[in-house]
C-alpha cells in the first residue's frame, strides 16, 4: 500500500468542546511540546490559529460548527511535518456529544498512522 502524504497533511475530528476552547487547547498543547516539536502562535482569529515551529514548519487549525449537531465542533488541522503531533492533539480532545462508544474525537486522525 502506498502512503500518500496528502492524506496525512489534513486531519479532522469532531469534539464537544467549543471552538474557542479547541483553539486555546491547541495553543497550550503545541507551546508545551519539547524541542523541535514546539510551535508558537503566528496568526489567530475567531475560527483558526496558525502556529510556527522552530524550524519554520506551519500548523493550521480551524474550527466550525459540526454538521448535524451544531453544539459540537468540527476541527480541521493541517501540517506537513507535524502530522504525528497533530494526530496526538486531536486524539486528546473530548469526543463529540453524539459520538457512540469507541468513537473519539481523533477518529479522523488515523490517517497519520
Amino acid at each position: 500500500m502506498t502512503h500518500i502524504q496528502r492524506n496525512r497533511t489534513l486531519q479532522t475530528a469532531t469534539t464537544s468542546m467549543a471552538g474557542s476552547q479547541v483553539l486555546g487547547a491547541a495553543r497550550e498543547f503545541f507551546s508545551r511540546q519539547n524541542g523541535i516539536y514546539a510551535a508558537f502562535i503566528e496568526q489567530e482569529g475567531p475560527a483558526h490559529v496558525s502556529l510556527r515551529g522552530m524550524g519554520g514548519e506551519e500548523i493550521v487549525i480551524g474550527v466550525a460548527a459540526a454538521a448535524g449537531n451544531p453544539s459540537d465542533t468540527a476541527v480541521n488541522a493541517s501540517s506537513y511535518m507535524f502530522d504525528q503531533q497533530v494526530a496526538l492533539f486531536l486524539s486528546s480532545l473530548p469526543p463529540a456529544a453524539g459520538a457512540g462508544a469507541g468513537a473519539g474525537a481523533g477518529a479522523g486522525a488515523g490517517a497519520a498512522s
